[in-house]
């Protein structure tokens, strides 16, 4: 499959050892596609790094950080593609991993937004935590994937390798039709990051669009690379863009029990961190909620524009039950523990050889 009509685009800030590191595999294995630095106003050495050793990679520069959304929102108004992919600085591609994705875009013209395996860097026989076998949402909005539960995470022997409508697929590795891309304005700019290809992928499923895994693509992620896990700044942005994914995208009918008890979720979450002596995560909660109900007025307005229609059972990639009750309380540690069953329009299918 050729794959000369792909823009690879990377997003970069300070991260000009990412760039040494895994940028050449990218290269090496582009089938075609054209590979585009956008650098978020980096002050380290990564712009230098890439016009010295790293000719053939196109370079966009902002003036600002604009943070991962509206960067490349920014960015990809200025590439002329028919496919754009949005690739994390730090994930290491293999031979052939992108072919298999275009073709299937090539065979489904409703798809918008497709994503591979993601193995973990570190413990290459593991999912990783951004994305892994394809994103599912429980009835509350959490989000999860087939490989991982919370931070439980599971050892790929082969029980991904299909191909399958998701609800999300991971902002680290997705490639996206660039008609959908535009016609859903990219990526939510107050997000900043995190959740925004969660957001950007409920907005597709609402507007009639497809998303999708392919697990006969892989890719390796570091992950962590620009935000700690373990960093207030991820924890509030986390549970702000939470509250404001569900409210966003969820129909009426829903939206009213699913955000009261998120809520409730969020202040339970903040009363074990502070048992845990973990208070500036607490904090982090709190000033989620608060920045929320301060921008509650564009929430509104941007909930209008996107018209959420998709009910929970008409949802693809969505578990009609409580992540948090099934994992903490059920003790379920893996997808398959869950037992989601696709509908008859969401059959996954199985890969050939030649996928």
């Amino acid at each position: 499959m050729d794959c000369t009509d792909v823009a690879i685009v990377i997003m970069n800030w300070n991260g000009q050892e990412l760039l040494r590191q895994f940028l050449p595999s990218v290269l090496a294995y582009a089938d075609g596609a054209r590979v585009i630095v956008a650098d978020n106003a980096s002050t380290d050495d990564s712009v230098g790094v890439l016009r010295r050793e790293f000719p053939a990679v196109e370079l966009i520069q902002h003036a600002s950080n604009l943070g991962f959304c509206e960067g490349y929102n920014q960015a990809l108004r200025q590439i002329a593609a028919d496919y754009y992919v949005l690739l994390n600085s730090d994930v290491a591609v293999t031979p052939g991993w992108l072919r298999p994705i275009r073709a299937l875009f090539a065979e489904r013209p409703k798809l918008a937004a497709c994503q591979p395996k993601i193995r973990a860097y570190a413990a290459q026989t593991q999912f990783e935590y951004a994305g892994a076998g394809g994103g599912y949402l429980d009835k509350l909005g959490y989000p999860f994937c087939r490989g991982r539960l919370f931070d439980t995470l599971e050892t790929d022997t082969g029980q991904y390798d299909d191909a399958r409508p998701v609800a999300w697929a991971t902002g680290a590795c997705m490639v996206v039709r660039a008609a959908a891309w535009h016609a859903m304005s990219g990526l939510e700019k107050e997000f900043f990051a995190h959740m925004e290809e969660i957001d950007l992928c409920w907005r597709l499923w609402n507007a009639g669009y497809e998303v999708w895994y392919h697990g006969g693509s892989t890719v390796y992620h570091v992950g962590g690379g620009t935000l700690h896990k373990s960093n207030p700044r991820k924890t509030y942005l986390n549970f702000r863009n939470g509250l404001a994914l569900v409210y966003k995208n969820l129909p009426q009918a829903e939206l009213g029990s699913v955000l009261i008890t998120r809520v409730l979720l969020d202040w339970v979450a903040a009363v074990r961190f502070l048992t845990q002596g973990a208070t500036a995560d607490a904090r982090a909660i709190l000033r989620a909620h608060r920045d929320f109900l301060k921008n509650r007025s564009y929430w509104k307005r941007r909930r209008q524009e996107t018209q959420p229609r998709l009910r929970l059972a008409e949802r693809p990639g969505t578990y009609q039950g409580s992540l948090v009750w099934a994992y903490f309380v059920q003790g379920k540690r893996t997808f398959t523990d869950l037992g989601i069953q696709p509908g008859p329009e969401q059959k996954s299918y199985q890969l050939t050889a030649t996928s």
